[in-house]
C-alpha cells in the first residue's frame, strides 16, 4: 500500500519512474537465484524420492544429496552463463508479458 501510494506522489509530482504496471518487482521470471534454487529443488527432490523409504527421511541423506547436487553445479559454470545472458531476453518476455508469467 505505501508503495501506491509513493507511486502516486511520483506522478502527481511528473518524476519519470517504471511503476508497477511496468516493472514487476518481484518476478521470478527475472531473479536467477529463483531459477538455480528451483533446479537445486527439482534435482534434490530427484534424489532423495529414489531413496529407500528409510533413508528418505534422515537428515544426513538430504545433506548429502544437496552437497552433490551444488558440486556438480560446480562443475557446469555453463549453467549459470546462460542464466545471466537470457537475462534481457527474460527482461523482454516479462515486459512484452505486461507483467504476468513468462516461460521462463
Amino acid at each position: 500500500m505505501r508503495a501506491n501510494k509513493m507511486q502516486h506522489l511520483l506522478q502527481d509530482n511528473d518524476v519519470k519512474f517504471w511503476g508497477n504496471d511496468i516493472w514487476p518487482g518481484n518476478s521470478p521470471d527475472l531473479n536467477v537465484a529463483e531459477c538455480i534454487g528451483s533446479i537445486i529443488k527439482d534435482e534434490v527432490e530427484t534424489k532423495m524420492l529414489s531413496e529407500t523409504e528409510y533413508n528418505r527421511y534422515h537428515e544426513d541423506t538430504l545433506k548429502m544429496h544437496i552437497e552433490n547436487v551444488l558440486t556438480s553445479m560446480e562443475e557446469k559454470p555453463e549453467l549459470f552463463e546462460t542464466l545471466l545472458c537470457s537475462y534481457p531476453s527474460r527482461l523482454r518476455a516479462v515486459k512484452n508479458a505486461n507483467g504476468r508469467h513468462t516461460d521462463y
